[in-house]
């Protein structure tokens, strides 16, 4: 709890950062633009839901009681767009926050199928074919920027299978309620996504995998479970598999928080309706209100991963125990 507080603190300071009224930027930002000034009921409107006449620890306050009833705040433009005026973020997140989450979660466990499996099998077998193949594979990962891998795959889908490989819908799904034909169609276009989002991670994990369990597999427990008898199989997975897959582990607390604030560009890329997009668009726009909320979102997304790692090392190591003093 003391730490998402913190969080809030810090995201509140981004809000409260840039100098001056934010009504009175937004009023300037329209003559500049010479559009249609607002409607001075409006404006006062706006001027007390910000609170702009009381000290700033009320105004945190304030901001805080209404997160905790579901009230994510007023943006003061559309990101992403050219016209001006004032609309909830809950309307501009909306649904993007469950595509995310979808997205996220199918990338890590695809990240995860295929990481795990590899990384074992390029240590049992170090120095075989496979194992270079697979190291030559994970530094490829590695170096390739995620955008660049979309924009090569969807040249690719476009170009040999005349397919878009861009989005999470289909047109006929786009802007259609959620029904299990839509659900059907996002399931067809997590795919790609998922690949170019989880290449990097992958790679990594593999080569973590590997090296951690080629740490394990000459101990003297691993020596002294396959002496007596065990089968290979069971020896690797019962015991060193076990110990090594801790440091995987360990990384949902930054992987949750990295998929959703660092697939930005990516998710640009491919038009994925996802937060972050709109991230980039509020800080463009100056949306200090849409991005300072994205930001206590990225924050309290790394406390919850610490807390789901957290939970799992305990579960899948032993020797990792809760002890109430």
């Amino acid at each position: 709890m003391f730490t998402t507080w913190v969080i809030t603190i810090l995201a509140w300071v981004i809000i409260e950062l840039p100098p001056g009224d934010r009504i009175t930027r937004f009023l300037d930002r329209q003559k500049s633009l010479s559009t249609d000034g607002m409607d001075p009921k409006v404006v006062e409107e706006t001027r007390r839901y910000f609170g702009l006449d009381k000290p700033q620890y009320q105004r945190y306050a304030i901001w805080i009681w209404r997160l905790a009833h579901g009230d994510l705040g007023l943006a003061i433009t559309q990101p992403g767009h050219a016209w001006l005026g004032v609309y909830h973020v809950k309307e501009i997140i909306g649904n993007r926050i469950w595509t995310t989450i979808v997205l996220t979660g199918f990338t890590i466990l695809v990240t995860w199928t295929f990481a795990i499996p590899i990384g074992i099998y390029s240590a049992i077998r170090q120095h075989s074919v496979g194992d270079y193949v697979f190291t030559f594979l994970g530094f490829t990962g590695l170096a390739v920027p995620d955008f660049l891998l979309g924009l090569v795959l969807m040249y690719l889908g476009l170009a040999y299978f005349g397919k878009s490989v861009g989005g999470l819908f289909s047109g006929d799904y786009q802007d259609a309620p959620m029904s299990w034909g839509k659900l059907r169609d996002l399931l067809d276009h997590l795919w790609i996504p998922a690949i170019v989002l989880g290449t990097s991670g992958t790679a990594s994990l593999i080569r973590i995998m590997r090296n951690n369990l080629l740490d394990e597999l000459n101990k003297p427990y691993v020596v002294t479970a396959r002496a007596k008898g065990m089968h290979p199989v069971r020896v690797i997975i019962k015991y060193p598999v076990r110990v090594a897959i801790n440091p995987l582990i360990s990384t949902v607390g930054y992987l949750l928080p990295a998929l959703v604030g660092g697939s930005i560009i990516v998710s640009v890329v491919l038009g994925l309706p996802t937060v972050g997009p709109v991230f980039l668009f509020a800080l463009m726009d100056e949306d200090v209100q849409t991005a300072g909320f994205i930001v206590l979102l990225l924050g309290v997304l790394t406390v919850v991963g610490t807390l789901i790692s957290d939970i799992l090392l305990a579960v899948v190591d032993p020797r990792i125990k809760y002890t109430q003093r």
